[in-house]
């Protein structure tokens, strides 16, 4: 009997644990998603609602870091300054690792489809939930 109790108990335990970090990953995809939309809607504002907005934000590009939520959509702004520098962004995610219950690491490649000229590379975020929502605390994109 107390066998039965314990292997039901684990059962319970390992199924929440893999439905928390299930819920997490489409909570991720999610936010990634709406990124993807608001920028191919020419939204700097809209697709930086899936960073933090804070000061201690940090965005690494090929200029080095940038910090901060303001500085972070100033740079986007600066090199993004219209829609069709803007263009069209793809975004494929390669893997989603769900490091705690408030921490998540992803791995990516990004496209950009415009008449300025094509851009691609890759990025790594690190994401914290904060408040019960996922938010990017730190982006590396190359």
């Amino acid at each position: 009997m107390k066998l039965l109790l314990i292997l039901l108990l684990s059962l319970l335990v390992c199924s929440t644990i893999s439905f928390g970090q299930a819920g997490s990953e489409l909570a991720i995809r999610k936010l990634l998603a709406e990124q993807v939309l608001a920028w191919n809607q020419g939204n700097p504002v809209g697709y930086m609602h899936g960073y933090w907005e804070n000061d201690s934000l940090v965005f690494i590009g090929k200029s080095g870091p940038t910090y901060g939520f303001d500085s972070t959509l100033a740079h986007y702004r600066k090199a993004y300054p219209d829609a069709s520098h803007m263009g069209t962004l793809k975004s494929t995610i390669l893997r989603i690792r769900i490091l705690s219950k408030d921490y998540a690491y992803v791995t990516g490649k990004w496209e950009l489809s415009r008449k300025a000229g094509d851009l691609s590379g890759y990025y790594t975020l690190l994401l914290k939930r904060i408040k019960n929502n996922w938010v990017i605390i730190e982006d590396h994109s190359s």
